[in-house]
């Protein structure tokens, strides 16, 4: 079977090894002619990107880039990328890279025509209908980790530098116009960062399938984008050259973002502010946190993941799925804990405070009162 393909669901997805040199027909098919690309301090010095770049220059695009983006990118990255951005008469943005890359760029790109500050447009109810979306640059993006899917997704994390709270601005056009999908650009993750985005990629499809909402489609999505993890992460983790692996988490880590549009949940809450206050790796605070909240959730969840560990051939029902969980973590050099991940003197009332204010609670299958989230906190610990 060829793990090549071109998807219009839910946006222009060109899939496949080697299709990074369809990138500037990817941006002319977007009306970009002047694109700035938006990467983050680690990957703007590595081949790929040069490579990228070179591809670029050579079709007489440039070869303008902005990378001073932190991992978990702040209003003030995103001030300075519109400010060059502006600088250099850009008319579109590539956004490239792992979760913090293809944010940062869907913001730059986002916030370039806007005159009210980036807050204004947080995921709450229909701030976003405020932007003036005729403002709102094109996008093509180019993941270069499976993990987030953020390149299929309608929103970005943005981290208030001053507050330390992770929020989401949302609007349906930073859905990027074109998708480049190419494994190879993925070979050279290291082992812990594919670790921690597949794992990502699994809470994603993890939370959306035990959401209580109704999206049928996001549901099946979920399932299937679970059984890919279970099958493909250990061999990606193994060996980073395995393209076959490396494709279909890929594959996989965009399901994710396809499916939370069902919702999230208690993983995220918790891993929010966590990352926001800790700088810790979102998806591997994912990981750690997981089977604390499987717990928390089982007497809402335990029918559903049964019939998802039947699909995914783990025998044991929520038992069996729960030690499947912590086996892939232990394979995966995930710690054990929040201590062991290097959380130290946490303010678990503050951390609660922000779990409960996060989007991401209102997809949990159980409730989340002041009182359990502190205690889930405390058992992550």
């Amino acid at each position: 079977m060829t793990l090549t393909a071109n998807w219009s669901y839910p946006t222009a997805i060109r899939f496949g090894a080697g299709r990074i040199a369809e990138l500037p027909a990817a941006c002319t098919a977007a009306g970009i002619t002047k694109p700035l690309l938006v990467t983050d301090k680690g990957l703007a010095a590595l081949p790929i990107t040069a490579q990228t770049l070179d591809i670029l220059d050579a079709a007489g695009l440039g070869r303008a880039m902005f990378s001073d983006v932190d991992p978990n990118p702040t209003e003030v990255n995103l001030e300075a990328g519109l400010e060059v951005y502006r600088a250099g008469g850009h008319d579109g943005v590539i956004a490239f890279g792992g979760g913090s890359g293809l944010d940062l760029g869907k913001m730059v790109a986002f916030m370039a025509g806007q005159t009210r500050p980036v807050w204004d447009y947080e995921d709450v109810g229909d701030w976003w209908t405020r932007a003036n979306s005729d403002a709102i640059a094109p996008i093509v993006a180019v993941p270069t980790t499976a993990g987030t899917g953020s390149e299929v997704g309608r929103a970005s994390v943005l981290t208030n530098s001053i507050t330390h709270e992770k929020k989401i601005i949302f609007h349906p056009k930073v859905l990027p116009t074109v998708v480049i999908s190419d494994p190879e650009l993925t070979v050279g993750m290291p082992p812990a960062i594919t670790a921690g985005t597949g794992m990502d990629a699994f809470a994603h499809c993890l939370e959306a399938f035990c959401s209580p909402h109704f999206h049928p489609m996001s549901h099946g999505i979920a399932l299937e984008g679970m059984r890919l993890v279970k099958e493909y992460l250990p061999r990606a983790y193994a060996d980073g050259t395995d393209i076959e692996a490396r494709a279909q988490m890929m594959a996989a880590a965009a399901m994710g973002a396809v499916a939370f549009q069902k919702g999230l949940g208690a993983i995220h809450a918790l891993s929010h502010p966590i990352g926001a206050v800790h700088h810790t790796h979102h998806g591997t605070t994912n990981a750690v946190v997981m089977q604390p909240v499987l717990r928390f959730n089982r007497p809402a969840i335990e029918a559903r993941i049964e019939r998802a560990a039947a699909y995914l051939d783990i025998s044991g029902g929520f038992d069996g799925f729960y030690a499947f969980v912590g086996q892939l973590n232990a394979l995966l050099g995930i710690p054990a804990d929040l201590t062991a991940l290097g959380v130290t003197d946490p303010d678990l009332d503050a951390l609660t405070t922000s779990a409960l204010a996060d989007p991401s609670t209102g997809g949990n299958p159980v409730e989340m009162t002041p009182e359990n989230t502190r205690k889930l906190f405390e058992d992550c610990f």
